[in-house]
Parts: C-alpha cells; structure tokens; sequence
C-alpha cells in the first residue's frame, strides 16, 4: 500500500512539472519605469535592483529552483502580489496620490525592516539592506515624496 502511494506521489510529481507559470520576464525597459520620470540615483538603483525588483518590477531574475513545481507556483503568486503592491515599472501609472503614498510605504517598510522579506533575504543574502541601504532609500524616497506632493499640491498626511 505505501509502495503505491509512493508510485502515484511520484507520478503526481511528474505530470505538474508540464504546468508552469507565465514568468516575470522583461526584454526592455518599461516606458512607465520610475527612472524615466523621477532621478534615481545610481546607488539607489543598485538596491533596487539588489533588494527590490525581483518582486516590484517587470523582470524577475529567476533562481534555479523556479524551474520545479509546485515551487515555480509559488514563486508566481509571490512576484504576482508583490507587483500589485508596487511596481517600479509601471510606477509612472500611478496618480500623484497613489505614487505619494507608495512612497510613504516604501519608507516604513525599510526602515521598519520588513523589506525585503524574510523570506526572500533567506535565500538571496546580497539583498540584505544594512543600516546605511536603509536610510539611503528612505531618504530618496521621501525626497521624491516630496516633489510629488509639491508638483501636485498634494496636503500633507495628518499624523
């Protein structure tokens, strides 16, 4: 009996390696990049694409690992939400208050340590944000905050 379970497990196995998901893969730079608009420093751009853009863009540099399932689905839904949370390279779609407040959330979210994930630094250990990544990011994005809210009269967040 167990010898069977194992037969039909493996063949499971099998069959859903032929289901893969669409991959995050870009050729060319999106005409609605951040940096096509906004300065983004190249310090700046080097943690974004270290630390942030496997997730928050249109181009996911994929590990070895996404090529088997159910691993590759997961890693699907993952790049899938956090492209839906935001994504620098349809950043320029955004409304000024949208932008302003994506920018609100990167800055608390860096400095607050839950970005990157665990679960992504775990693997990918480069993406780690020291101390001084941190500030850097939350300094960028609070300038561009800024200017955004500035160029939009957007009214100051009450807190």
């Amino acid at each position: 009996m167990i010898k069977k379970i194992a037969y039909v497990l493996l063949a499971a196995l099998v069959i859903i390696q032929f289901f893969r998901p669409a991959r995050n893969i870009s050729t060319a730079k999106s005409p609605n990049d951040i940096s096509n608009k906004y300065a983004v420093p190249a310090s700046v751009q080097e943690i974004l694409n270290t630390s942030c853009n496997d997730c928050h863009s249109n181009n996911t540099v994929y590990p070895w690992y996404a090529n088997i399932q159910p691993v590759a689905w997961w890693l699907a839904d993952h790049v899938n939400e956090g492209k839906r949370e935001l994504n620098f390279s349809e950043f320029i779609t955004y409304s000024p208050k949208k932008a302003h407040h994506k920018l609100e959330e990167v800055i608390e979210q860096t400095k607050e340590g839950e970005m990157p994930l665990q679960s992504y630094t775990i693997i990918h250990q480069n993406a780690k944000l020291s101390d001084a990544q941190k500030l850097e990011i939350a300094t960028w994005a609070d300038g561009l905050r800024k200017e955004i809210a500035l160029a939009n009269n957007l009214q100051p967040e009450k807190k």
